[in-house]
């Protein structure tokens, strides 16, 4: 027998109030997936970020990233990133952004922040700040003439080594309400890895500099090669911490006569610096036995290369100037070296293209052939690497008529000068490091 005591049935839920309960459940369900979503969203875009960032090699770009990434991340129309002076009680660079050309202007004359207002208050108080009213806070200082009117930010501190580097700021969210806690959490994240990025490329920047001194130590200062004037440069790759196998050199040797090289060691290391120098010094000896053609002497560097090190392949061009008649006989030979550029007293440039050879280390039985050409008087030689004018986009001969055309237009630049314009105006993409030896013939 069923029901109560009573002798009544047990009561039936009301469909309604199922209904109302399984839509309520779907509608919570459907909130945390979104919320869900959401986060997964912001993880997606915090790890895209910190990969932004880690992907610049340059401290002025890596700063500029971390602002631009920091504002997407939270939808921020404005941004900016203030790096403290030595002190830590002010600024000394300040980045922003999101600011239009207009408002840039009106506060160009405003100079840097002097780190008061709620600026300074994080600069004291290092530690995440949310504001949802700007003036109405404490250490409000007001805004100067021209500065878009602010009202909500949200600051976070960037250390490096544990030591506070800078302040990040960002304001006005672009849907227009205040910045709340899963903003800062963002932004917190974002700024540990900042902090990363920025110790990494100042890393990079000691060993750029301490790789190209030491690269540069092992390059010569060119002699006095009177009556011939000479500049050359060497500009290290845009990749950090690369060591390169560029290098020139110039010899005066007896009767007038001048030897000059350039070449480049496969390879981006500290082998390949060494086998550079290896290879220079070898060759240096051995240009002061004048009997012997720039062919002959490639070919006897090959071989002794190859008997006494296991130096890696090697191209280069060797050329001898010498007095003839009214002026110059150039004698040269190549290992598979891109070819000399001459400029004529005219201005007209052209390529002295031969058969380039077979690089050094790949087969010391094969013939070197030398070839031979009249300079006249006040003729340039232009030596060069192929780090002058490699570009993955670009065809070799698309950049070589490049090159051409910007040495012609400044051959009458004294000859420093020269070399600079033509490593600072390169066609290449400055990938590999490079070098420029330039010879000019006297006048008649």
């Amino acid at each position: 027998m069923t029901g109560d005591k009573e002798g009544r049935q047990p009561r039936q839920p009301d469909l309604r109030d199922l209904q109302l309960r399984l839509r309520s459940e779907v509608g919570r369900i459907d909130e945390q997936m979104r919320a869900l979503l959401s986060t997964m969203d912001r993880l997606q875009g915090l790890l895209d970020a910190v990969m932004a960032i880690s992907r610049e090699v340059e401290l002025p770009a890596v700063l500029d990233r971390i602002v631009t990434t920091a504002m997407d991340l939270v939808g921020a129309r404005y941004g900016a990133l203030g790096v403290l002076n030595e002190s830590g009680e002010g600024l000394a660079q300040f980045i922003p952004a999101g600011l239009s050309e207009q408002e840039r202007d009106a506060l160009s004359e405003t100079g840097l922040p002097r780190g008061l207002g709620v600026l300074g208050h994080l600069i004291r108080y290092p530690e995440p700040l949310r504001v949802d009213d700007i003036p109405a806070h404490p250490s409000s200082a007001g805004f100067p003439p021209g500065h878009p009117r602010l009202h909500t930010l949200l600051g976070v501190a960037i250390s490096v080594r544990g030591e506070i580097y800078g302040d990040l700021y960002l304001a006005e969210r672009r849907d227009g309400r205040p910045f709340d806690v899963h903003d800062e959490n963002v932004v917190v994240a974002l700024a540990g890895a900042a902090g990363i990025a920025i110790e990494n490329v100042r890393l990079f920047e000691r060993i750029r500099v301490g790789a190209e001194q030491f690269q540069r130590l092992l390059l010569p200062t060119l002699p006095d090669l009177g009556p011939f004037t000479a500049a050359a440069i060497y500009r290290p790759a845009a990749e950090p911490s690369q060591l390169g196998g560029d290098w020139y050199d110039a010899i005066p040797l007896p009767d007038n006569v001048v030897a000059v090289v350039i070449g480049d060691v496969v390879g981006h290391d500290l082998q390949a610096a060494a086998a550079m120098a290896a290879t220079r010094n070898m060759l240096r000896a051995l240009l002061f036995d004048q009997r012997n053609s720039p062919g002959a002497i490639l070919t006897q560097l090959d071989r002794t290369l190859e008997a006494l090190t296991n130096n890696p392949v090697t191209t280069t061009a060797l050329a001898r100037i010498e007095p003839e008649g009214s002026g110059w006989r150039l004698r040269w030979s190549t290992a598979g070296h891109v070819p000399p550029l001459l400029i004529t007293p005219e201005g007209r440039a052209e390529y002295l293209l031969v058969e380039p050879g077979l690089p050094l280390g790949v087969d010391t039985e094969q013939p070197r052939p030398d070839h031979s050409r009249f300079l006249p008087p006040a003729a340039t030689m232009v030596f060069f690497t192929d780090g002058l004018v490699e570009h993955p986009d670009h065809p070799i001969d698309e950049s070589l008529n490049e090159l051409a055309e910007l040495a012609a237009a400044h051959a009458a630049l004294p000859l420093r000068e020269f070399v600079q314009t033509l490593a600072d105006h390169h066609p290449s993409d400055g990938h590999d490091d490079m070098a420029i030896l330039a010879l000019r013939a006297p006048h008649a």
